[in-house]
């Protein structure tokens, strides 16, 4: 197995168990699994960032951290993954994924400016 593909198994394995965390109940250790996560899963992004022939693999790796960042409360760090993803060529049905991504960054930071606060299930 590649390291890249080790990377990426790894932090998958860690977002299962921030799911399984948060089935049961304990916020500590979710945030402690996603936050693993993204490190991971930045980390292999930014091992073929460069490779515009690795898509959809590079697109789908930055996309995988962004939602992590996102989940994490990393919005500015979420913005600049799907930026760097953007860059290259994801395919179409990544490439509207990461724009969804971006726009419910950028949705919830609008009502937070706006003094409008909603929960997760009404985003």
């Amino acid at each position: 197995m590649s390291k890249l593909q080790e990377l990426h198994k790894k932090a998958m394995d860690l977002a299962e168990q921030a799911d399984l965390a948060k089935l049961r109940g304990n916020a500590t250790k979710v945030q402690e699994f996603l936050r693993q996560a993204l490190a991971l899963e930045s980390e292999a992004a930014q091992m073929i960032a460069d490779d515009l022939m690795a898509e959809p693999t590079r697109s789908v790796l930055y996309r995988s951290a962004a939602s992590l960042a996102i989940e994490c409360g990393e919005l500015q760090a979420a913005e600049k993954l799907i930026a760097r993803a953007l860059s290259g060529t994801p395919p179409v049905e990544i490439e509207e994924e990461l724009k969804d991504l971006f726009l419910q960054i950028n949705v919830r930071n609008y009502l937070h400016r706006q003094g409008v606060e909603l929960t997760e299930l009404q985003l």
